[in-house]
């Protein structure tokens, strides 16, 4: 967990600070679980854009890690999933305005998001890391002041990296990233270590990485706050996939290991 800041840049971005706002002082709704159990569907949504954890494939489906922990959750709760795929840097907007009913898409926990959403989890642990090319001059994280460093626009890497005094250039997802990187208009890009490994890996792409220490730190499941019963709901029904080795198939199926 990071300290608490001023606010979370995500909802920055996405133009949520009213929203958040409203949604404090605001009486307590109903619970949403009856209303998704009486629709028969819970909206899930990610960016689409973050391989192998959830990603686009060829059919133009929503596919990876994420998508199909939500749908199996989805699925233990009696309900089909339909998932939803936003841009990043809005992502907790468009959950506080409703456009979706939970955020399953690699979400990394922290004080600053956990003041205006509840999370479910974590189903996932990671670790931050710092790629760049073989052979690179930039061999440690000292050197970094005088680099061009990629990040996707709203994840906690970005505001890590800017706590740096780095130059920052964002972009929209890891596949992005991983281009600009391979084609040297940038000379580092901080992300979750699992996710960038396994999609070089798929691409065949070189890289080194700059050791530094970080802490791991959890992905959980954002939902709107205030409905302990539809979190109690998630939670029952990622615990049983984590008991019954659902959870694992899953994992060893897009990520080749468990990452609890």
């Amino acid at each position: 967990m990071t300290k608490r800041r001023t606010f979370l840049k995500a909802a920055v971005a996405a133009g949520s600070v009213a929203l958040a706002g409203i949604a404090a002082t605001a009486p307590a709704a109903a619970d949403e679980l009856a209303t998704i159990q009486e629709k028969g569907v819970i909206r899930i949504a990610m960016s689409g854009a973050y391989p192998p954890f959830n990603f686009v494939n060829d059919q133009n489906e929503v596919v990876g890690f994420d998508p199909a922990i939500g749908t199996e959750i989805a699925k233990r709760m009696g309900v089909e999933a339909e998932i939803v795929t936003t841009a990043w840097d809005g992502i907790i907007g468009g959950l506080l305005a409703n456009k979706y009913d939970a955020i399953v898409g690699s979400m990394t926990i922290t004080d600053e998001r956990d003041e205006v959403v509840d999370f479910v989890g974590p189903y996932y642990t990671t670790k931050r890391a710092i790629f760049t090319q073989p052979g690179s001059e930039f061999t440690s994280i000292d050197q970094l002041g005088d680099a061009e460093i990629g990040v996707t626009l709203g994840e906690t890497h970005e505001e890590w990296a800017r706590e740096q005094g780095w130059n920052i250039r964002t972009y929209k997802g890891l596949p992005e990233l991983l281009l600009e990187l391979e084609n040297g208009r940038v000379d580092a890009i901080v992300n979750d270590s699992i996710a960038a490994i396994l999609a070089m890996g798929e691409k065949g792409q070189e890289y080194a990485t700059i050791e530094f220490e970080t802490p791991e730190f959890g992905a959980g499941i954002a939902i709107r706050e205030g409905n302990p019963e539809l979190a109690a709901a998630m939670q029952a029904a990622l615990d049983e996939m984590m008991e019954d080795g659902t959870y694992t198939e899953i994992a060893m199926e897009w990520i080749g290991a468990d990452i609890r």
